[in-house]
C-alpha cells in the first residue's frame, strides 16, 4: 500500500499559489529567498524518495513543460519516474509515463494508494491536495515556509468537514528563514 505525500511551498500567511509560476500577483514569490545548498538537497532528496507523482491538471501543465528540458539527478527522476495527473479534459498527456486520472477523485485516488507500492508525492496541485485532504487520504505533509506574508492567493488549509491530527516528525531552518516541516498522519 502507498503513501500520499503532500509537498508544498507555503507563506506565513497560508498562500500556496505560484510560488514558481503561474499568472498571479505575486508570482514566483518563493524565488526571493534562497533556500540554501540544504533546501535544494532536501527537495532532491524528496523527489528521490517519490515512487511517482500525483498532479492536478494545471501543475502538470506547468511541470511537463519545464522538466523534459531540465538535466539532473533531480530532473531526471522527474522525467522517469510514474505520473498521475487528475483531469476530466486532458486526452493526450505530452510528459513520458504519464497517465490519466478520470472520475471521482477520492475513490480514484483511493484505488491507486492501495495499487502503487511507495510514496505518491503530491506537489502544488491546490485543489487536488484540499481534496484529498477532506477525504483523509493524505499520510504526510512536507512544507517548505518561506519568511513572507502575502496576503493574498490561494490557500492550502481551509475549512474541512471534521478534524485530524497530525504529528511533526522534523523541522529545520535552511537558507534565508526557510522552515521545513514534516508531519506525519496520526491515525491513533
Amino acid at each position: 500500500m502507498g503513501r500520499i505525500v503532500v509537498t508544498e511551498f507555503i507563506s506565513l500567511d497560508g498562500v500556496v499559489q505560484a510560488p514558481g509560476g503561474e499568472d498571479f500577483k505575486y508570482q514566483n514569490w518563493s524565488f526571493d529567498f534562497d533556500s540554501g545548498d540544504e533546501g535544494e538537497q532536501f527537495k532532491t532528496d524528496e523527489a528521490l524518495a517519490g515512487e511517482a507523482l500525483l498532479l492536478g491538471r494545471v501543475t502538470y501543465d506547468g511541470f511537463a513543460s519545464a522538466w523534459p528540458s531540465e538535466e539532473g539527478v533531480l530532473a531526471d527522476k522527474l522525467n522517469r519516474m510514474r505520473k498521475y495527473v487528475v483531469s476530466s479534459t486532458l486526452t493526450d498527456p505530452t510528459w513520458n509515463n504519464t497517465q490519466v486520472v478520470r472520475g471521482d477523485v477520492a475513490t480514484e485516488v483511493a484505488k491507486l494508494k492501495a495499487e502503487v507500492d511507495g510514496e505518491l508525492q503530491v506537489a502544488g496541485s491546490i485543489r487536488l491536495a484540499q481534496e484529498l485532504l477532506e477525504h483523509d487520504l493524505v499520510d504526510g505533509l512536507h512544507l517548505m515556509t518561506y519568511p513572507v506574508l502575502l496576503g493574498y492567493g490561494r490557500r492550502l488549509f481551509g475549512e474541512t468537514t471534521d478534524r485530524t491530527r497530525w504529528r511533526l516528525t522534523e523541522s529545520r531552518t535552511v537558507g534565508e528563514g526557510v522552515l521545513i516541516t514534516l508531519f506525519e498522519r496520526d491515525r491513533a
